[in-house]
């Protein structure tokens, strides 16, 4: 018999739903797939709240969700949430209200949970092969940093450092380009709090950067869209990015104010602000460990979920 499950992701920044059937000889379908951008950290991530215009965001959003899973006769809904709700002092009051009003159970969980999640929905989307890699998950809330091979985790953090966190303390008026200054407290501020990934890559010494979806997959189509191609949705998950090509969107998004950032061909405006941030801290992680190529997985943490399910 096959079955219908739904595998929601509440990130802090972006809300994701993914319905799948699973078959009884453990092939699986994808039958919807959506992210929406609720922006639950904005407001309040740096004040370890989340605000009631988020918190009516995001119910919406479920309600939605709840609405679609129920079309598609979905059995067994798994959702998640991350580093938002597990530092707001409402993240529970507002877990409980999300049960209330659409059933849905929502399992907060630990960054140490999240980074798992992350690799397994890294190697369902690629070969990681023999040789250590270094994958980078930059969330509104966190960034999960994960060195791991084909035989799995040799290590892995959840820093509380992401892309909305940053954007509050160091790119707080987004109309404007980036100042250089800003962009060099930035990198202090990676230096001074990234210390144990540093000791870790000194340790295992990975080559090559695995970016795993979000502001990756816009750096994928802002490469794509000038020769004319979209990434196809059910296309190949696994994707690399030239360094050079890289170094030129950095540059270009360095010294653009947001209505041009947002003119840029492929960019999301959903991503328009924290690109830059995250793009900063992409650079610096390059530079900072001599990376040598960048490798891009579509798939993130609801595909590790769905990896475990397929485990059984």
């Amino acid at each position: 018999m096959a079955r219908r499950f739904a595998l929601i992701d509440l990130g802090t920044n972006t809300f994701h739903l993914l319905i799948v059937e699973l078959n009884a000889d453990g092939g699986q379908q994808t039958l919807y797939k959506t992210k929406v951008p609720v922006k639950l950290g904005e407001g309040g991530i740096s004040k370890g709240e989340i605000t009631p215009a988020a918190r009516e965001r995001g119910l919406k959003t479920l309600a939605e969700f709840k609405e679609i899973m129920d079309q598609h006769g979905v059995e067994t809904v798994k959702a998640t949430a991350t580093s938002a709700l597990r530092n707001a002092s409402n993240g529970p009051e507002v877990v409980a209200a999300i049960k209330e009003h659409t059933g849905i159970d929502v399992e907060v969980i630990s960054g140490a949970r999240e980074a798992e999640l992350i690799f397994k929905g890294v190697q369902l989307a690629m070969e990681v092969g023999p040789k250590p890699v270094l994958v980078m998950d930059i969330g509104g809330g966190s960034i999960e940093f994960i060195i791991g091979t084909d035989k799995g985790i040799l290590w892995k953090k959840s820093f509380e450092i992401g892309a909305q966190r940053l954007l509050d303390k160091f790119y707080p008026d987004q109309e404007q380009a980036i100042k250089p200054e800003q962009v060099k407290a930035l990198r202090h501020y990676l230096q001074d709090h990234l210390q144990k990934l540093t000791s870790a890559v000194l340790q295992h010494q990975p080559e090559v950067l695995i970016g795993s979806s979000g502001t990756f997959d816009t750096l994928i189509d802002m490469d794509l869209a000038p020769q004319g191609i979209t990434r196809d949705p059910n296309g190949s998950p696994d994707m690399s990015l030239a360094l050079a090509t890289f170094h030129r969107q950095y540059k270009e998004l360095l010294q653009k104010p947001r209505p041009e950032r947002l003119a840029i061909p492929g960019m999301l405006a959903m991503r328009v602000d924290m690109i830059v941030v995250a793009c900063v801290a992409i650079d610096w992680v390059l530079e900072k460990y001599n990376l040598e190529k960048i490798r891009v997985s579509a798939y993130a943490l609801k595909e590790g979920m769905l990896a475990e399910l397929m485990q059984g």
